[in-house]
C-alpha cells in the first residue's frame, strides 16, 4: 500500500489537536489533520462551550427571577424554557465549529474523518489508507470517567457529556465528584430551580484549589440552597422507575431523579497503535512527556488531555504550539504548568495560577500573602456580588509571585493579568504598581498585590 506523505499527521481534531496543525502550517510543513467526529472536539461540542451557554442562561434566568427587585427591575412571568436554550447552545457549537473547518481550508491542512491506528511511530492507517509522516502528535483527548458499579446509562446515571447535551432539567439531581464539573453543573441545576446534592469524597469542595477559595464556595453553595457534602463516600446506587437512589456510608440514602458522576476524565489513548510505536503511558493512562512535549520515541509528541497536567482546552492549545515549533526546530518557552490557568464557572467563579499558599510552602518558600476582598471594590457591588477576595501569594525574600487565586465575580476574566506577571516572574509589587483603572472589578488584583507587602489602599 503506496503512502500518502506529509511533514506532520495530528492525531485528534480537538482544540490542542487542530491548533498544533494550525501552527505547523504556518511553519511551512505539509500537515494532515485525522478526526473520526466534528472537529473541535470535547471542549467545543459537549465540554467548555455548550457548558459556558447552559451557564450563562440560567445565571440571566436567576438574576432576573430571584434578583430582579433588588436592582429596581420588576418583571412577572420569568421561566426557564430550557428547548430555546438548547437551540441557542447549539447554534453558538455549530457557528464555531464552522470558523474551525475554515481555519483548516485556509491553511491547506488535510482533514481525514476516520479511525486512525499507529502502525509505526512515522505512519498512521486510516480507513484503508496509509499516512506517512517525519512527526507524528498525538491529541486524542479524553472521555468521563466512570465509577465501578455506576456505569452511564445515560438516562439515570450520567456523565458530564449527558447533562450538557440533554434537552430537559430533572427535578432533582445528586452530584458525585465538587471539582471544576461538579460546581458547575450544580450551579447550573439549582440556578433553574433543580434540588442539588453534592458529594465531594475529599475533605472540601474543589479539593484542588486553595483552603481559602473552598470555604468561600461552601458558603455560598450553602447560602444559595445547595445540599453540598464533603467528605462521604458513596457506596452504591439502585436504578429504578422514579429514578435513582445512592447510598452513603454512615448516612441516609438519597433519593433523586437523576445521577451525575463528575469524577473526572481519562485518557483516549487505547485501540489506536501507540504500544507499536513503543509510546510510554503512565499507570493512569496518559502518554509520557517532557517539557517540549516529546515522548519516549523520537518523532512522536503528544498534547492535551492526552498526556494528563490539568486537561483544561487553553493548555491544550499551548501544548500544540510548543509541539508543532519543536517540530520546526524552534524552542521558545517550554511548557510550564505551574502557568495554566484553571477557571470554574461555578456561581462563585473560581480561577487560580501558580501555587496554593500551601504548595508554595512545601516547595521550601517562606511566603507572604496579599488579600482582599470583593466588598471593598466599588464594581463589585455595581454587580451586586461582594462576596470573595483575590489573594497573591509570593516569595518572602525575593517578592516573587508563587500563585494566585481568586473567588468571586468574573474571577476568570481577572485571572490572566497575574498569569502573565508569572510568566515573566514578576514580583507582587509590580503587580501593584500596574495602573488598574477605576472602577473595575480589576482592581481587586492590584489592592490584593500591594496587600502583599502590607499597603492595600482601600481597607
Amino acid at each position: 500500500m503506496a503512502a500518502d506523505q506529509f511533514d506532520v499527521t495530528v492525531l485528534g481534531g480537538g482544540f490542542g489537536g487542530y491548533t498544533a496543525a494550525i501552527r505547523a502550517a504556518q511553519l511551512g510543513k505539509r500537515v494532515a489533520l485525522v478526526e473520526q467526529g466534528e472537529l473541535g472536539g470535547t471542549c467545543l461540542h459537549v465540554g467548555c462551550i455548550p457548558t459556558k451557554a447552559l451557564l450563562q442562561a440560567s445565571e440571566l434566568y436567576h438574576q432576573v427571577a430571584e434578583r430582579g427587585e433588588e436592582f429596581g427591575i420588576r418583571v412577572s412571568d420569568v421561566s426557564f424554557d430550557y428547548p430555546r436554550v438548547a437551540d441557542r447552545r447549539d447554534g453558538i457549537v455549530k457557528q464555531l465549529t464552522r470558523g474551525v473547518e475554515g481555519l483548516m481550508k485556509k491553511n491547506k491542512i488535510e482533514v481525514v474523518r476516520a479511525h486512525a491506528e499507529v502502525v509505526d511511530k512515522g505512519t498512521v492507517e486510516v480507513d484503508g489508507r496509509r499516512l506517512q509522516s517525519q512527526a507524528l502528535i498525538v491529541a486524542t483527548g479524553s472521555e468521563p470517567k466512570a465509577l465501578p458499579g455506576l456505569p452511564f446509562d445515560g438516562k439515570r446515571i450520567v456523565s458530564s457529556d449527558d447533562s450538557v447535551m440533554a434537552g430537559e432539567a430533572p427535578k432533582s439531581i445528586a452530584i458525585i465528584g465538587a471539582g471544576a464539573i461538579g460546581v458547575e453543573f450544580a450551579t447550573f441545576y439549582n440556578q433553574i430551580g433543580t434540588q442539588v446534592v453534592l458529594l465531594e469524597a475529599l475533605d472540601r469542595l474543589v479539593p484542588t484549589e486553595d483552603e481559602d477559595i473552598s470555604k468561600v464556595v461552601a458558603q455560598m453553595f450553602k447560602r444559595a440552597g445547595i445540599d453540598a457534602r464533603a467528605g462521604v463516600k458513596v457506596t452504591g446506587a439502585d436504578v429504578h422507575d422514579k429514578g435513582v437512589t445512592v447510598h452513603v456510608e454512615g448516612s441516609e440514602d438519597i433519593q433523586v431523579e437523576q445521577l451525575l458522576v463528575a469524577v473526572g476524565r481519562q485518557a483516549r489513548n487505547k485501540g489506536i497503535g501507540l504500544d507499536r510505536a513503543g509510546v510510554e503511558i503512565d499507570r493512569r493512562g496518559f502518554v509520557t512527556v517532557d517539557h517540549w512535549q516529546r515522548t519516549n520515541v523520537r518523532g512522536v509528541w503528544a498534547i492535551g488531555d492526552a498526556c494528563g497536567g490539568y486537561l483544561l482546552a487553553h493548555a491544550a492549545v499551548h501544548e500544540g504550539i510548543i509541539a508543532a515549533e519543536d517540530i520546526a526546530g524552534l524552542q521558545l518557552h517550554p511548557m510550564e504548568q505551574t502557568l495554566v490557568p484553571r477557571c470554574t464557572y461555578s456561581h462563585p467563579q473560581i480561577a487560580s495560577v501558580g501555587l496554593t499558599e500551601k504548595e508554595a510552602t512545601e516547595a521550601g518558600h517562606k511566603v507572604k500573602v496579599g488579600r482582599f476582598p470583593f466588598q471593598a471594590i466599588g464594581r463589585a457591588l455595581i454587580h451586586g456580588e461582594p462576596n470573595g477576595f483575590a489573594k497573591l501569594v509570593a516569595d518572602a525574600d525575593s517578592g516573587q509571585l508563587l500563585g494566585t487565586h481568586i473567588v468571586g465575580v468574573q474571577a476568570t476574566e481577572l485571572i490572566a493579568e497575574p498569569g502573565l506577571a508569572q510568566l515573566f516572574q514578576g514580583d507582587a509589587w509590580e503587580v501593584g504598581r500596574n495602573i488598574h483603572p477605576h472602577p473595575t472589578l480589576s482592581e481587586v488584583i492590584g489592592e490584593a498585590a500591594m496587600a502583599v507587602d502590607g499597603v492595600a489602599i482601600n481597607i
